[in-house]
């Protein structure tokens, strides 16, 4: 084994030993040097929601769903950090995008180098319909952070393309009408997939409708994906 096969699976091995689901590495060379800190390698952890959790949004967003929201992004940034923290031990440069870093994407709704982004690089999943991202193991019930280094780490080959095929099912469900139904690929923008603004205040109606609270959680678009569904569907064991 080379010593980045030995790098690379040593991360691997160290984020999914603190609740990582899905590890990927990515180049992400091409992306604006700002966005990305100047680094080249992005690493892309996922973690999922339990079943029964995405099985209680059918109908409206639950008290449970918001505080596992909470309590992922919570493990993520303490994934992340742990793992900036690891390849920094080993004398490399690597930056934790955490929330206190990232933030929720200001008034339009962005940030400067998105999650999904560097999942795409890291060959874990594709946009979706609905500008989520899908990944075949869990759909899109995981939440997602990263981490961007130099380390000299195996990068997987990027997804560049939608999965989605002729699957409606997002467009069709958004109970704002904001996802227009169109296909992803690398360079689209994200306001060519859905209306974020639509988006935002149907997802505020439906918390408070749920669970009394206007914040931005919905989950519909979430639950009623396929590759979702059917990892619900598939026998625990």
């Amino acid at each position: 084994m080379t010593e980045t096969a030995e790098l690379t699976a040593e991360v691997r091995n160290e984020l999914r030993a603190l609740g990582a689901d899905i590890v990927g590495f990515g180049d992400i060379s091409a992306l604006p040097p700002g966005a990305r800190e100047g680094l080249p390698v992005g690493i892309s952890v996922a973690v999922k929601y339990p079943k029964a959790v995405i099985r209680g949004i059918t109908s409206l967003p639950t008290q449970e769903y918001r505080e596992w929201y909470d309590r992922l992004n919570e493990r993520l940034d303490m994934i992340v950090t742990h793992g900036a923290g690891l390849l920094a031990g080993r004398g490399f440069q690597a930056v934790a995008q955490t929330r206190e870093r990232v933030g929720a994407g200001g008034t339009d709704y962005r940030t400067a180098l998105p999650h999904k982004t560097v999942a795409t690089r890291a060959g874990i999943g594709w946009i979706g319909k609905c500008a989520l991202l899908v990944t075949k193991q869990y759909g899109s019930m995981i939440r997602l952070s990263s981490i961007l280094t130099d380390a000299p780490l195996d990068r997987a080959e990027p997804v560049n393309k939608s999965r989605c095929g002729k699957c409606l099912e997002c467009t069709i469900s958004c109970p704002a009408g904001a996802v227009y139904g169109k296909h992803w690929e690398t360079g689209l923008q994200r306001d060519e997939l859905l209306d974020p603004v639509k988006c935002s205040q149907t997802a505020r109606e439906r918390s408070m409708r749920g669970f009394g609270a206007g914040i931005t959680i919905c989950g519909k678009c979430i639950e009623i994906c396929p590759h979702t569904r059917k990892y619900l569907e598939a026998d625990d064991f």
